[in-house]
């Protein structure tokens, strides 16, 4: 089940790891999310459900985006996050 996840939305393991602008695999894994969307809402035959797919889309790549790139920044830059705030001595500036 794992296999075939990634197979589909994984552009790490699909046929757009071809693709070697990481940017243009990206939005191509958005037009198709976006298409995927349509094509459910027409099936229901709403345009209600089109909008609660498309925001629940919107949500979780947004999220799945922001981990990745807190996780990329805590791996390249971890100074970056410093102290969060703490003084040396670890007491509040």
């Amino acid at each position: 089940m794992n296999n075939l996840y990634k197979l589909v939305m994984d552009s790490k393991h699909n046929p757009l790891r071809n693709i070697p602008d990481i940017n243009t695999r990206h939005m191509i894994m958005q037009v198709l999310a976006w298409m995927w969307c349509i094509i459910f809402s027409m099936y229901l035959g709403s345009i209600v459900a089109f909008g609660i797919s498309a925001m629940i889309h919107a949500v979780v790549i947004a999220g799945v985006f922001i981990t990745v790139g807190v996780f990329e920044t805590a791996k390249r830059r971890p100074q970056y996050f410093g102290g969060l705030g703490r003084g040396a001595g670890g007491e509040h500036e």
